[in-house]
């Protein structure tokens, strides 16, 4: 029963994230509805995106205690644990890195879109989406820690959501920014850098 519960809530959650992450990235478009409000209520949504955030890492850490029982599917991996800690370290650590640059790079726009925040430096010149590049992995190590073969697969689902919140998150940018972005959008990769420097910085998440 528990298995269950804590598994309907973990869909909930999973839903909620990207409900309330979707809204938090479009304040250029919310604003031309509400006016300059629009950045301060993003902030509250991506302040309730977070929160659902860490209820899905707790149904992470309780569904190794309590897994769902199908059969055949087996509930850890058929290797000692060290092993699938490593993996979780081996992916942690490039994953972590590249995140706290981007949220070094971001500033305090990282918790709360601000209107008058201007273009991006560092790691947004290479590629547009560095702290999406950075947190999807997470959810892998997080998997792998709990020593679950099901939340390694469940976690497949971050990958579509997070490139929609991407996409959304690139058109409300060109709302805010206008050329500039279109420019910086046309020069910079999504995800894998190229050699060629960009002129334009941008980009959030």
């Amino acid at each position: 029963m528990v298995a269950w519960v804590n598994f309907i809530i973990l869909l909930l959650a999973t839903g909620g994230i990207h409900l309330f992450y979707l809204l938090s990235v479009r304040p250029a478009a919310l604003e031309k509805k509400i006016g300059e409000t629009a950045y301060q209520r993003c902030g509250v949504y991506r302040m309730i995106c977070s929160l659902l955030m860490g209820v899905v890492t707790i149904n992470y850490i309780l569904y190794h205690w309590h897994p769902l029982a199908i059969d055949p599917w087996p509930v850890t991996f058929p290797w000692s644990y060290w092993i699938s800690a490593v993996i979780a370290v081996v992916i942690a650590i490039p994953s972590g890195v590249l995140m706290l640059q981007a949220i070094r790079d971001a500033g305090e726009e990282t918790l709360s879109p601000d209107k008058s925040h201007t273009l991006y430096q560092g790691i947004y010149k290479k590629i547009r989406h560095p702290m999406a590049l950075g947190e999807l992995p997470f959810w892998w190590v997080f998997a792998f820690l709990v020593s679950s073969p099901f939340l390694v697969v469940y976690s497949l689902i971050f990958i579509p959501i997070f490139l929609w919140w991407c996409l959304a998150e690139e058109k409300d940018l060109l709302l805010r920014y206008g050329e500039a972005y279109q420019v910086y959008l046309d020069q910079t990769p999504r995800f894998i850098p190229k050699s060629r420097k960009p002129q334009v910085p941008g980009g959030l998440k």
